[in-house]
């Protein structure tokens, strides 16, 4: 027959098989409760051993031995409130309930002993006569400590055993079939109370492990709960929130325009989008590494948290693309002031690897409902403004026109017919001339593409470099451009020009795609070209950028390739950089040309920068003469070279044998 639980439970816990932290919290329980029941035991036990002396006095009258007996009685209820009132100031049960039982087991069997005692001190005990009375209250007084002590058997059976064992050795002296008969039954009856007192403590010990487990469950089941709580915040954090910068991700972006389009429709206010991309990004993780990159995103990250202060939604929709969304009724103003911002800032350099490093920021911005009247369209509104932002030079802000999307469907048509003009050899070279304007010798062409679109029309030399850069098509345009400049140098020879150059456009932005170099040795080559007849003019942007076009144009300088920059004057070059690259020519940008015999401030320019060159041993090429009065105040500013309308227009190259000769024609007739 299988045991109860509750005697299961008391096995486990006298065996240590239970928990000792659980263990030890039963212990607690168990002094707690005989502590408590103390006060209401000592009440009941000095009653009926009051009772019991006037039982003793009722014939004999009181006895000096029944006096020194109820004392002894007193004394030990005494002595247990005295150690009941150390335990509760030593605060022994909650740190040492071990200890406590046995303080209070101590205590119930002096006081047991002391009852024991009691047939001792009774003259002319008759445990058969008139004094068996005093047998059923020593009974009941134990049988009643066992009811009473259900938390620790030691504690009622240390009370308990010293009267019945009393009460069977006097019945037993007393002699006679009926002593033994009475020895027997008491016997009997202290069999009972300590198999009862047993059960009552494995009840009490079931109970309260019971107990125990059910609040152990539930602080479980509620910590599960808090950590549940917290695994979801965090999650909910995550699906919100980006891991790397800290701020709000694509997710969290998209329900914040709709939220914030909603509230500005219903507050008939407007709300600006602005879209920001870093320039050359990935150069950064392809030369200095990924952590690089990181921290650059980081860094990027605080200074928008900088600028924006508070007063929008910062998000970061992926890679180096950024998001920000502002509200009230000055969204367009502070929209505006904010991209100015954002800008200066992007041009301090920030520390990678333990170089300052610049990389700069377009931004795309649109408004609603201005612009668009949906989340998804002022979305598609401000990439198109991005778009003309990169597309204009990067490194500045946009903001959104609608002939952006007509441009836009015009750009895609590009972009997906490129190839096919590609092969067909609708994308051509066309060639414009450069002159000394000393001799009006001729010294060199510029090679610029050209396509003439069957429906569209002619496409502006920009739109092709784009959309080759979208198509990834860049190196095929290169290659097509540099066939037809090194086809030009081959026939140059027999035109009387052996010495005149060549000179293709490079993009920066191309340095992030191909390796140029790579492209125009192995035309240059398969041509015989001599490299020194072959220049190669890049923005001034590339010189700036170090990081990511500095090794390209290092490989440029070492296949010997002339190296031009143009628009000089338009950016902000470093003449520290001019001087480690090897430039050859500078070009200077047309904006100081365009009547420049009118214009003082103009002359100033173009006479300090001829300077430089001189003094930097680089040739100063002029674009964009149109005028011979321009030209006379070019060469008397002390400019070596110059290209534009005035001198020949851009040609394809069959028509340039027929141009130099007519060319020549014109100069011999001007020398006679």
């Amino acid at each position: 027959m299988n045991s109860s639980p509750s005697r299961s439970m008391e096995a486990e816990l006298r065996t240590g098989q239970i928990d000792p932290a659980l263990a030890l919290d039963v212990k607690r329980a168990q002094a707690s409760t005989m502590l408590e029941r103390l006060t209401s035991t000592l009440a009941t036990n000095a009653a009926i051993s009051a009772s019991a002396l006037f039982v003793t006095t009722i014939d004999r009258g009181l006895t000096l031995s029944a006096g020194l007996w109820f004392a002894a009685v007193i004394a030990s209820l005494l002595l247990r409130v005295a150690l009941a009132s150390i335990l509760t100031r030593w605060e022994t049960v909650e740190h040492a309930p071990q200890q406590a039982l046995d303080v209070l087991t101590f205590g119930a069997l002096v006081s047991g002993l002391a009852w024991a005692a009691l047939p001792l001190t009774v003259p002319n005990f008759h445990a058969l006569g008139g004094d068996s009375g005093l047998y059923l209250i020593m009974c009941g007084m134990a049988t009643g400590a066992v009811l009473m002590g259900v938390g620790h058997n030691p504690v009622s059976l240390a009370f308990a055993i010293p009267p019945n064992i009393s009460v069977m050795a006097s019945l037993a002296v007393s002699g006679g079939a009926g002593g033994w008969l009475l020895t027997i039954d008491v016997v009997a009856l202290t069999m009972v109370l300590i198999r009862s007192s047993r059960t009552s403590e494995a009840t009490f010990v079931g109970n309260v492990l019971g107990k125990l487990k059910a609040t152990a469950l539930a602080d479980s089941l509620s910590s599960a709960n808090s950590n549940i709580l917290r695994a979801n915040y965090r999650l909910e954090v995550l699906a919100n929130c980006d891991p790397l910068t800290g701020l709000a991700n694509r997710a969290a972006f998209n329900a914040a325009l709709d939220t914030g389009i909603s509230a500005a429709r219903a507050a008939e206010e407007q709300l600006a989008l602005l879209i920001l991309d870093l320039d050359r990004f990935k150069t950064v993780n392809d030369t200095l590494g990924h952590s690089a990159g990181d921290a650059l995103l980081v860094e990027v990250s605080d200074r928008l948290r900088s600028a924006v202060d508070g007063r929008g939604t910062i998000a970061r929709l992926g890679g180096d693309e950024f998001a920000i969304i502002l509200g009230g009724a000055d969204a367009g103003k502070l929209a505006r002031e904010l991209a100015a911002g954002i800008l200066d800032r992007s041009r301090q350099p920030v520390m990678l690897e333990g170089q300052p490093t610049v990389v700069g920021t377009s931004i795309g911005v649109a408004f609603f409902p201005l612009h668009a009247d949906t989340a998804e369209d002022l979305f598609i509104s401000a990439d198109m403004a991005l778009y003309r932002a990169k597309d204009g030079g990067r490194r500045q802000w946009r903001e959104f026109e609608p002939a952006f999307r007509s441009q836009a469907d015009r750009q895609n048509q590009i972009e997906h017919e490129l190839a096919d003009a590609l092969d067909a050899g609708d994308v051509e070279a066309w060639f414009q001339p450069q002159v000394d304007l000393a001799s009006q010798e001729i010294t060199g062409f510029e090679a610029l593409v050209r396509w003439h679109h069957p429906y569209l029309g002619p496409i502006a030399p920009p739109e092709i470099v784009a959309a080759a850069q979208a198509a990834n098509l860049a190196d095929r345009l290169t290659a097509t451009i540099a066939e037809a400049a090194c086809g030009l140098l081959t026939r140059l020879p027999a035109l009387g020009l052996p010495r005149a150059t060549v000179a293709i456009n490079v993009s920066p932005r191309e340095f992030d795609l191909y390796s140029v170099t790579d492209v125009l040795d192995r035309i240059t080559t398969a041509h015989r070209i001599d490299p020194a007849l072959f220049e190669i003019e890049i923005t001034e942007e590339a010189i700036l950028d170090t990081l990511v076009a500095g090794e390209q144009l290092k490989r440029i300088e070492r296949s010997g390739y002339k190296l031009a920059v143009d628009d000089f004057g338009a950016g902000h070059s470093s003449l520290a950089y001019l001087v480690a690259l090897k430039v050859d020519r500078l070009k200077l940008d047309r904006r100081f040309i365009t009547n420049v015999h009118l214009s003082r401030q103009n002359q100033e320019i173009v006479g300090a920068m001829a300077g430089l060159g001189r003094a930097l041993s680089m040739e100063v090429v002029v674009e964009g003469v149109e005028s011979e009065e321009e030209a006379n105040a070019l060469k008397a500013l002390g400019c070596q070279f110059a290209q534009g309308y005035f001198f020949g227009r851009p040609m394809p190259a069959e028509r340039i044998p027929g141009w130099i000769e007519c060319r020549r024609a014109v100069t011999q007739r001007q020398v006679a």
